[in-house]
């Protein structure tokens, strides 16, 4: 089972080399993007040269379809790779996983084939995931994105323009759906992607002016496909319990709670399964304790 780690990263390198040297196996590549708005230097200094670092780098904005160029520059480069991976993982620089590297190699080999990337129809209000994220334009970063916001509003009020966006006059048949960012897919699933961005340059553009497309793009893509039917939710865990707009650090609670779960499952919303990573691992002492907790699960390995 080969596997290539897609990673998005702006912050926080020690951290990242944290996370490359627990994800580190024969079976592995990871592939980084380090947004292009940072200095690359400190994370080309602290992680080992088996990693590769992504020429292309697209500077990066919270929301934004940049966060969606990134993934699919990640996984050009991955499928391009002279190694065949049976699956390609999504994650950030601040996750970390939950599992051994031969544990996460072996659940891949048990569910091969399945789809991991969290999905529901839109609007879900359970999911917090408006129709408004489509209707609505979003001016892109940047002084032109600004303008075109801010024209389209002023001329919308006038009546001059409609205020909502018909997205049925872009997707036709297409169903939209959302969830989280992260994924896990097979690599045939995602050479369906590639060619489905390729083939429908009118959709792709539409969602360059949607409020975070990168919970709606891949979903809405495969949710509308043959590999539907082998969907499942996502393995990363995410703790939304405070609200807000980004989950929770990882801290001390979380720790005792994945101590006490060894084979750590949710059901909700996006169905239940078993997760493999957790994010937002910000603090070095935090990542610390989980390798120790994963080494005392595989003492010799």
């Amino acid at each position: 089972m080969n596997i290539a780690y897609l990673i998005l990263a702006h912050r926080h390198p020690e951290q990242l080399s944290r996370l490359v040297h627990q994800l580190r196996s024969p079976n592995v590549d990871m592939f980084v993007h380090i947004d292009a708005q940072v200095d690359i230097d400190p994370f080309l200094r602290v992680v080992g040269s088996d990693v590769q670092f992504l020429a292309k780098r697209i500077p990066i904005y919270w929301g934004d379809y940049s966060l969606i160029s990134a993934a699919l520059v990640l996984m050009e480069a991955a499928l391009a790779a002279p190694r065949r991976y049976d699956y390609l993982v999504l994650i950030s620089g601040a996750d970390y996983p939950l599992r051994s590297t031969t544990e996460i190699e072996s659940f891949f080999i048990e569910n091969n084939g399945i789809q991991f990337i969290d999905s529901v129809a839109m609007p879900s209000e359970a999911a917090a995931k408006p129709l408004s994220r489509l209707t609505t334009y979003k001016g892109r970063p940047g002084p032109l994105g600004w303008c075109s916001g801010k024209g389209r509003r002023l001329f919308g009020g006038l009546g001059l323009m409609e205020k909502g966006r018909d997205y049925k006059k872009y997707f036709g048949e297409l169903t939209p759906y959302a969830g989280n960012q992260w994924w896990a897919l097979t690599r045939d699933a995602c050479i369906y992607v590639q060619k489905f961005v390729a083939d429908n340059p009118r959709i792709m553009k539409f969602y360059e002016n949607t409020h975070v497309p990168d919970e709606m793009v891949f979903q809405t893509i495969l949710a509308n496909s043959p590999f539907r039917p082998n969907m499942r939710r996502s393995l990363t865990y995410s703790d939304w319990s405070r609200g807000g707009a980004n989950p929770s650090e990882i801290g001390e609670r979380h720790i005792a709670m994945f101590r006490a779960n060894p084979r750590l499952r949710i059901d909700g919303i996006y169905g239940a399964g078993e997760l493999l990573f957790c994010r937002k691992v910000m603090d070095t002492t935090i990542s610390d304790q989980l390798a120790v907790m994963i080494q005392q699960r595989n003492p010799g390995r």
